[in-house]
């Protein structure tokens, strides 16, 4: 499902030439109540659908078994549980998995940082503006560039609350001084407008920022640029549940990639697709193609090394590693990724997204065990990654031996809490 498919309450379309409407994309059926766990959002969804636990495992295809323990947090929710369950009760994923940053933010204050994101998202094609008098392209670059590291450090507020003068900034220069560089600097703020906008919950304004982002790499001739963009929206079909066609885009993104210049910029991105692609066919039940796009990542990693600042999408060979232990529990392997993870090492500096993202997915936002040793926003780093990992392993390694005693329980979609696309985007 594309990142404005399952519609928050706001009729925005996909096309390059939307405008976004002025009102909030959150809905009012589930309003966020952060001391919840998933399985008690999904219960009130459900309850405000007027709809029984029989009924939505029938329209859900989930387990009438795995939707009850979900909802009494028992059992986490996977995010292919998660992603099914949000389709057949037409809220977000997000809206199910809760808000990350309402416990900093109140919502008048959220909306203050989003709608000058959409403002200058608006613009785009309405050439120069008269009131602004851009920077030269290299200080804009510059800037861009610093937004990308700030987004990758998760400082989501302070980019937030930067990113619209850029933008607008970004946009006259482009359009007085039409050339490639001046595009793809404009690209990069769109591109870390769909980061902002998605990690705050306004996935349908993410939708958008990779319109535009695509829009620009057009105007760029950068094919580069046109497979990250579907290599974005391939995590959010994953983060959505559809498989089939995350790994069609997957495919797209490749192809589109082969246009490009080879080169490691090029072997970066289509290394990361690889990745994705075996996250999807691991959760899909497709273990011989999810090796095999893994050993294929693996190789090129093993060309590029690690290459996390190019187009700023995590890719190396510590990357390769996560999703390798994400594939092995996306296939119900916990034994394997238990033991996959404890013989990884990560490198000081890493993007501590990933394995703060990982270990919140596989402690099922707060159904796990483990969930009580979550550690805070802010802390990162190896140190920090090792704690969660640690707890991840005791919970993990307590799901496999309850898997094998109840060997005959139905498991599709899985009940594990995976950790969906490891270090996707950033």
């Amino acid at each position: 499902m594309p990142l404005g498919a399952s519609p928050l309450g706001v009729g925005v379309s996909v096309g390059q030439g939307t405008v976004l409407l002025f009102t909030s994309e959150r809905s009012t059926l589930c309003p966020p109540y952060l001391d919840e766990h998933t399985g008690a959002r999904i219960a009130r969804a459900r309850r405000a659908r007027r709809l029984t636990q029989r009924e939505l495992a029938d329209l859900s295809h989930v387990s009438y078994s795995t939707l009850t323990k979900v909802e009494q947090g028992v059992l986490p929710a996977s995010p292919a549980v998660t992603g099914a369950l949000a389709r057949a009760l037409s809220v977000s994923v997000a809206e199910l998995n809760g808000q990350p940053y309402l416990d900093e933010l109140r919502q008048d204050q959220l909306d203050g940082l989003i709608q000058p994101i959409r403002d200058a998202l608006n613009v785009y094609d309405l050439g120069p503006d008269p009131d602004v008098t851009p920077r030269p392209v290299a200080e804009l670059e510059a800037h861009a560039d610093r937004l990308c590291a700030q987004v990758r450090a998760t400082n989501i507020k302070q980019v937030a609350a930067d990113l619209p003068a850029l933008m607008q900034e970004a946009t006259t220069a482009a359009h007085l001084a039409p050339d490639d560089r001046s595009w793809r600097v404009l690209a990069s703020t769109y591109r870390t407008a769909y980061d902002v906008t998605t990690k705050l919950g306004f996935p349908d304004l993410g939708t958008v920022a990779l319109d535009r982002l695509e829009w620009s790499a057009q105007r760029a001739s950068d094919p580069l640029l046109s497979g990250m963009r579907q290599y974005m929206r391939g995590v959010a079909y994953l983060r959505a549940g559809d498989c089939r066609t995350g790994k069609r885009l997957v495919r797209l993104g490749m192809a589109t990639l082969e246009q490009a210049e080879a080169g490691r910029a090029r072997n970066v991105l289509t290394g990361q697709l690889h990745l994705g692609a075996a996250v999807l066919c691991a959760r899909d039940q497709d273990e011989g193609a999810a090796e095999g796009h893994l050993g294929e990542a693996q190789r090129i990693a093993e060309l590029t090394g690690p290459a996390e600042k190019v187009h700023w999408v995590s890719f190396g060979p510590t990357n390769v590693g996560v999703h390798r232990v994400s594939v092995l529990a996306e296939l119900d392997h916990y034994q394997g990724a238990v033991e996959a993870a404890e013989h990884m090492t990560i490198p000081d500096g890493w993007p501590p997204r990933g394995w703060r993202t990982t270990a919140l997915r596989w402690r099922g936002r707060r159904c796990g065990p483990a969930a009580r040793t979550r550690p805070s926003r802010t802390s990162s780093g190896p140190a920090s990654w090792r704690r969660s990992r640690r707890a991840t392993t005791r919970w993990c390694g307590r799901r496999s031996r309850a898997w094998s005693r109840r060997s005959g329980e139905c498991r599709t979609p899985s009940a594990t809490t995976a950790p969906g696309w490891a270090g996707s985007g950033r």
